[in-house]
């Protein structure tokens, strides 16, 4: 059994999985990070951008004026934004027979893999996490085509130059690896290759192993997998959460009894309590629009927002906010919220109930009803008309370097009066606000992450129980920039094997029984001998018959009569020679009563010498040895073939046939 690791980030994994003659896909997360290294694209014109200066080395030896940038002090890609892609190298990505994918995060980069490697299997997953899926992939093909580039920038991407860039271009790493965005045409060909399944749902992979989806309690539809044959299971563990929040809650229950665990996506804020962000967030909101400024929240258009809405739907009269309006901008905004009103099923108990009363399991729809929350597709057409200050946005995209997003920051970036609040943990602050220097705007980082932490992993893998952990290397170590917290790590024994980007680990553990069916007439025809109270056993002779995955015994077919004419003719399948069978010999020799038979028949120089697997009885006058051994007795004799046979006949009068 094998692990490849394509991605080297942790919290949007990509691994392929090598079991029992099935090659399967374990998420297909796209790496966002590297579009932090490029300019942003505004909606609008921006002469503050257009106008920056090129990039030249001091020495004026290198010229890249046309793809590189400064600005504040920093060098960015003035081009298309790309994202860095899994590893496709590392083997052939047509091999792979399924992609299970966890949740909606972990599939970003699905039609780069279906649509570009010669993939013919299928795709898992939930019904929420492909329709979110949809929808993130859809607005991320609109932003990227409404605001089109014509340049693409490479000459920068070349070893020799790359080495002699400022930070942090000179240190991306596989930049070769990053595209472009792809097409609306190739994500619903991807997404036409998934087949739904509910949670708990047993679906069988060639009869080799079976899969089956669990909540994991992180978003809408997330799931842990479970890959299991007959006599080995290995759980995948991914973007999973023990809070209360929205989804249902994680099943534990059904890792246990593991012989490997992969575990990714754990918290990327592992010191930030997600509450104590939520109060943060809303204090600074309210002080912010008291104080007569605006408030931009860059988000993505599922997940975290929803309850971010929840939570000021209760904080809003309290802080008599009530007549403030609330806006969320997103080409799927509309499709966003109506989706997690009606995936009920997928919800936690509470919401559930509400569905049958029946209320919205969500609160936004009543803050939709009441006004006081307003989506739109875009900033163009109606929003423009009823847009009024002060007011709370609600765009993307987190990375400040697409989306609406991008206008807001130039409209409201000059203002001490407003806020920007970021909720969102996948992209570090200080480098999305990078090409926006200086900034006048106020800026409140209040990351919401709800994945597992290292605590509640360490108190959940002891009650799993796994013979073997696999994580990524980042889990075990402190990170770096508080390499004294200990308690920032996996600690486990034995310890975890980590992985990183491009490494093949051997996972340790070796398959030793397969599981082999008998026909009724095969096993009617068997004589079971008992050896021992309670344990009987009988030989049999059988054809294995092996398809799918599956192995029969089979009745020897009998071998067809001879032709009647003289000339035999040759027969094109002859059925196997079938040899009677040795009849098997049981039991153990006892030593007392075994000397005491030699001597009834006149041997009686016998020398007992004790060894480590039994005893060795060296007959002197017949100079002749006898090994009594746990699994078999040998009988050493030179030129006296009667002894032979007389020792031979003794011994089994000791020993059970069978």
């Amino acid at each position: 059994m094998k692990l490849y690791c394509l991605s080297g980030h942790p919290t949007l994994p990509c691994n392929v999985l090598k079991f029992k003659s099935t090659t399967i896909m374990l998420d297909c997360g796209l790496d966002t990070t590297s579009v932090l290294n490029f300019l942003p694209l505004p909606l609008v014109h921006s002469p503050r951008l257009s106008k920056l200066p090129g990039w030249v080395s001091k020495d004026g030896t290198i010229n890249l004026e046309k793809e590189l940038k400064e600005c504040a002090g920093r060098v960015f890609v003035d081009a298309q934004p790309e994202f860095c892609l899994p590893e496709r190298e590392l083997l052939d990505l047509s091999t792979i027979d399924v992609i299970l994918i966890s949740n909606y995060h972990c599939m970003m980069a699905l039609p780069y893999i279906t649509e570009h490697t010669g993939f013919t299997g299928t795709v898992y997953a939930t019904e929420p996490t492909l329709q979110i899926g949809r929808l993130l992939m859809e607005e991320l093909v609109n932003f990227m085509e409404r605001v089109p580039k014509a340049q693409s920038a490479t000459c920068w991407k070349n070893k020799e130059i790359q080495r002699v860039l400022p930070g942090p271009l000179k240190d991306a790493v596989d930049v070769w690896m990053w595209k472009r965005c792809y097409t609306m045409q190739e994500v619903n060909s991807a997404l036409s290759k998934v087949q739904l399944v509910g949670y708990s749902q047993k679906v069988e992979l060639f009869g080799a192993v079976q899969i089956s989806p669990l909540s994991s309690g992180y978003s809408l539809g997330s799931s842990n997998w479970i890959i299991q044959s007959h006599y080995e299971k290995v759980s995948y563990v991914s973007g999973s959460s023990l809070l209360t929040t929205h989804p249902q809650p994680m099943d534990q229950s059904s890792l246990k009894n593991s012989d490997v665990l992969i575990l990714t996506g754990l918290t990327q804020m592992p010191t930030a309590n997600p509450d104590g962000m939520l109060g943060e967030f809303c204090s600074n909101l309210a002080m912010t629009i008291r104080a007569g400024g605006n408030v931009l929240v860059p988000c993505y258009s599922s997940g975290v927002i929803y309850d971010l809405l929840e939570c000021l739907y209760q904080f809003i009269d309290s802080a008599n906010l009530g007549t403030t309006p609330f806006y969320f901008i997103s080409p799927v905004a509309n499709s966003s919220l109506e989706f997690s009103q009606i995936f009920a099923e997928w919800l936690c108990h509470n919401k559930q109930t509400k569905v049958y009363l029946p209320e919205p399991p969500f609160p936004h729809a009543e803050l939709i009803q009441t006004n006081k929350l307003k989506h739109y597709p875009s900033i163009h057409g109606d929003f423009s008309s009823e847009f009024r200050q002060p007011c709370v946005v609600f765009t993307g995209h987190p990375s400040l370097r697409f989306g609406d997003v991008v206008h807001f920051m130039e409209l409201w970036g000059k203002s001490s009066l407003n806020t920007i609040i970021f909720t969102e943990p996948d992209f570090s602050y200080l480098d999305a606000l990078a090409p926006y220097q200086p900034l006048a705007m106020k800026c409140v980082y209040c990351p919401i992450d709800t994945r597992l932490n290292f605590h509640q992993v360490s108190k959940l893998l002891k009650e799993v129980q796994p013979l073997h952990v696999v994580c990524p290397e980042q889990y075990t170590q402190p990170p770096l920039t508080q390499s004294h917290r200990s308690d920032l790590m996996l600690e486990l024994q034995p310890p975890p094997m980590p992985y990183r980007r491009c490494s093949v680990l051997s996972l340790p553990f070796r398959r030793r029984y397969e599981r082999v069916y008998i026909l009724p007439e095969l096993a009617n025809s068997l004589v079971p001998s008992e050896i021992k109270p309670g344990i009987s056993v009988a030989t049999l002779s059988a054809v294995l018959h092996s398809k799918d995955n599956k192995h029969t015994l089979q009745s020897v077919p009998k071998p067809p009569p001879a032709p009647p004419s003289k000339k035999r003719k040759r027969v094109i399948e002859e059925p196997p020679v079938v040899l009677t069978p040795k009849p098997l010999l049981s039991g153990a020799v006892p030593l007392e009563a075994f000397l005491a038979t030699l001597q009834k028949h006149g041997i009686t120089e016998v020398k007992v010498e004790e060894t480590a697997d039994g005893h060795i009885l060296h007959l002197q006058a017949e100079d002749t040895l006898i090994q009594l051994e746990e699994d078999g007795t040998h009988i050493v004799c030179d030129n006296n073939e009667p002894l032979r046979t007389t020792l031979r006949d003794l011994v089994l009068r000791f020993l059970q046939k069978v």
